[in-house]
C-alpha cells in the first residue's frame, strides 16, 4: 500500500479563538483555499498520485481541503474517518483558548503524556496510539491500493515518531509539516518505508498576486 497524507490548507483554527474540533473548527480560510487549489491543479498536471482512494478526517478544514483537491485526482471524497483527526478535544471541543485555561490550565502533553486534554478527550499516548492503530488498519484494509489521507500535522508528525521510532521529545527534531504538503509511506511485507516528507513544490508557485487576492477576500472584522 502507498498511504499519502495531506495536511489540511491554512485554516481557522490554532491557539487563539476556539478550540477547533469538529464544533469548534470554522474551515479553511481564504489563503487556505488557494493552496488547496493549488494543489489540486499540481496533481491533476502532474499525475503524481494515482490514487485507488480518497479519505478525510471528520473535521470541516480537511472535509474542505478533499473536496477541493478531489478533482485533481479524478476521485470524490470516499469517506470522512475521524481516526484521522487531530488530538480529540473532548469537552474542550469549541470552548475559547482563554476559557479552556482557566478551566483546565495550560499544560504540555509531552510532558505530561497520560493527562488528557480534557474529559473526554486523549492524551498523548492516547493519540499515537490511536493514529498507530489507524496505519495499521488502513494497510490491513487497503493492501496493493494507493490511498490519500487529508488530515492533520498531528497525525503526520506521530506517523514519523511512530514508524521512525523517534517519540521521545527530547531527542527527536521539531515536525512542522507545510499546510497541503503531502508525506508519502509505502507498506510491504509489514514494514514501512519513508518515501517522501512534506512535498510542497506547488506552494512554490502561488504568486504573490494570489496569496493577496486571498488575504482580499477574508471577512473585515466586524
Amino acid at each position: 500500500m502507498r498511504l499519502v497524507l495531506i495536511r489540511h490548507g491554512d485554516a481557522h483554527a490554532g491557539f487563539h479563538g476556539p478550540i477547533a474540533g469538529p464544533r469548534g473548527c470554522a474551515g479553511l480560510t481564504p489563503l487556505g483555499r488557494v493552496q488547496a487549489e493549488a494543489l489540486r491543479d499540481h496533481l491533476a498536471r502532474s499525475r503524481r498520485v494515482e490514487a485507488d482512494v480518497l479519505l478525510a478526517s471528520i473535521l470541516p478544514r480537511a472535509i474542505e481541503t478533499a473536496t477541493i483537491i478531489g478533482p485533481g485526482l479524478g476521485m470524490e471524497v470516499g469517506n470522512h474517518d475521524c481516526d484521522l483527526c487531530e488530538v480529540h478535544t473532548g469537552e474542550a471541543d469549541g470552548m475559547d483558548w482563554a476559557e479552556y485555561n482557566a478551566q483546565h490550565g495550560s499544560f504540555d502533553m509531552e510532558a505530561e503524556p497520560d493527562r488528557p486534554f480534557a474529559p473526554g478527550g486523549e492524551s498523548w499516548n492516547g493519540f499515537h496510539g490511536r493514529v498507530r492503530r489507524t496505519l495499521d488498519r488502513l494497510a490491513e484494509e487497503h493492501a496493493d491500493q494507493t490511498v490519500v489521507a487529508v488530515c492533520h500535522a498531528g497525525v503526520i508528525m506521530a506517523s514519523m515518531r511512530l514508524l521512525l521510532g523517534i517519540l521521545d521529545p527530547k531527542i527527536s527534531a521539531h515536525l512542522r509539516p507545510s499546510n497541503t504538503g503531502l508525506t508519502e509511506w509505502e507498506h510491504h511485507q509489514g514494514a514501512w518505508t519513508l518515501r517522501s516528507y512534506n512535498e510542497a513544490v506547488h506552494l512554490r508557485n502561488l504568486s504573490g498576486r494570489m496569496v493577496a487576492q486571498a488575504a482580499a477576500d477574508a471577512p473585515s472584522p466586524s
